[in-house]
Parts: structure tokens; C-alpha cells; sequence
């Protein structure tokens, strides 16, 4: 792993199935981390163009679904991506019963009802790169948006997830930000305890508007769900502080 991070004094969390639950050894997220920073870090250096190409929008989704791959291979078999691409969640837990109606599957991966949502569950996976002000709130002050490739830590004002729907599971939910140009992953969080109600009203496109997807938002009661439930952040003060400052607490620090 290239940067320091601080990880929560836990061993494990608990993966919610729809019969049972695994436990999942937190070294696991830790290796997908590093796995994530090494992909990153490769992408950037072979693929000048990619980020910028992407956008940000598309880059955030980028970011979670590297995660994904990363996160599936550190968990040596327990955790597989979901082959549809429109499925859910985006990791199907392999217990023993998810194993065998898996292999009941593979003969018809183009179905999207199987696997959404998967009949054992798994873990679906947000990325969000936060919100900084307006250009125009910036401009009185002095000071310019942060563009692509520009480290945001200095200019934060909050953070949500969003999501197609008002169901969760289990959720991995990634903050990152640019370190030297490269997405880079500064908060990783946790929840298996959020409800329909910790997501906003699905706001569904307009006639000849600019959204193309129907949108709900996490709020900040889910959000505050998630924060109780950190699992990593980068070790560097300023994510600390606005982590704990936007949700009125201090359960992150280096102790």
C-alpha cells in the first residue's frame, strides 16, 4: 500500500445474508485497498487521457467498480462480482448455499432477475468524491474550483452516496480524492443497518431534462450510519477533521 491509513481497532464485519451471515476479516478490505492503489496507480501511468476521458461522474463510478474487482479478489473466493451488469448487490456472497445456486445460473447470465437481487445476498459498493462550493462562491473568496486532477481535501463541505433504489444490504462506501493526480481512496465505510428511510425520494428524470437515471440520495441520518460504522481512512488530519466535523462527532482518530 502506497499511504498510510488508520484502521478501526476491529477484527471483522459482519455480512448480512439472507439466511445467514459471514464474517468477513477486516485484512480483506485492507488488501482491496491495496490491490485498488496498485490498479489505480498502473491505469494512470499506461493511460494518460483515462481519467479526464471519463469525467467525473463517470470516474467516481469507475473508482467503485475497480473496488469491486479488488475487493472480490482479496476475498479468495467468498465474494464474486456480479455478472449482470445492472445486478444486485455488485458482490454475491459464496456461502455454500450461494455457491450452489450460482452454478444453477451460469447457463443464463444474461438474465438480470437471478441476480437482482442474488437469493444470499453480498455487499453492494458506492464512491463518492464529495462536494466543495460553487465556482462562484470560490471566485468571492478568491480562490478557483479544484478541476480534475486537483486535490479537494482543502475545499470539502460534504458528502452522500447516491443510488437507483431505496435498498441496502451490506454497503461499502468509498470517499476518495486526487493525490497527485490519481483517485486515490481516503475514507472507507461500513453499514449493514441502513433502511429504506436512509435514503432520499427517488427523484425519476424530467421530459428533456439533464438527468438520464432515476437518483435517490443517502441522507444524512444514513450517512451518519455509515460514519459510526468507519472501517479506514487515510492518515491524514484534514479527512479526519472534516469526517468528524460533518457528522458532529469524533469517533475517527490515531489513537
Amino acid at each position: 500500500m502506497n499511504r498510510d491509513y488508520i484502521f478501526k481497532k476491529q477484527k471483522k464485519i459482519i455480512l448480512k445474508g439472507a439466511k445467514e451471515s459471514v464474517d468477513l476479516d477486516i485484512y480483506v478490505l485492507m488488501n482491496a485497498i491495496g490491490l485498488f492503489d496498485k490498479k489505480i496507480h498502473k491505469l494512470a501511468e499506461t493511460a494518460e487521457e483515462l481519467f479526464a476521458t471519463l469525467g467525473m461522474r463517470n470516474l467516481s463510478a469507475f473508482v467503485g467498480e475497480l473496488f469491486v474487482a479488488s475487493l472480490a479478489k482479496s476475498s479468495a473466493g467468498l465474494l464474486v462480482k456480479n455478472p449482470h451488469q445492472d445486478g444486485y448487490p455488485d458482490l454475491l456472497m459464496m456461502t455454500e448455499e450461494g455457491k450452489k445456486h450460482f452454478a444453477g445460473l451460469t447457463k443464463n447470465m444474461q438474465d438480470k432477475k437471478p441476480f437482482s437481487g442474488f437469493a444470499t445476498g453480498g455487499i453492494e459498493v458506492k464512491a463518492t468524491c464529495g462536494s466543495v462550493p460553487t465556482p462562484a462562491i470560490l471566485s468571492k473568496k478568491g480562490l478557483r474550483r479544484p478541476d480534475m486532477g486537483d486535490q479537494r481535501a482543502d475545499f470539502l463541505t460534504g458528502y452522500d452516496w447516491k443510488a437507483h433504489h431505496r435498498e441496502t444490504n451490506n454497503l461499502v462506501a468509498i470517499v476518495w480524492d486526487f493525490f497527485d493526480g490519481v483517485p486515490t481512496i481516503v475514507g472507507l465505510f461500513f453499514g449493514s443497518n441502513l433502511k429504506e428511510a436512509d435514503w432520499g425520494k427517488i427523484v425519476h428524470p424530467k421530459e428533456g431534462g439533464g438527468r438520464t437515471t432515476s437518483v435517490s440520495i443517502m441522507t444524512r441520518d444514513g450517512i451518519k450510519k455509515m460514519y459510526d460504522g468507519w472501517v479506514a481512512v487515510l492518515d491524514d488530519q484534514r479527512y479526519i477533521d472534516f469526517f468528524n466535523k460533518f457528522n458532529r462527532s469524533n469517533l475517527i482518530d490515531r489513537a
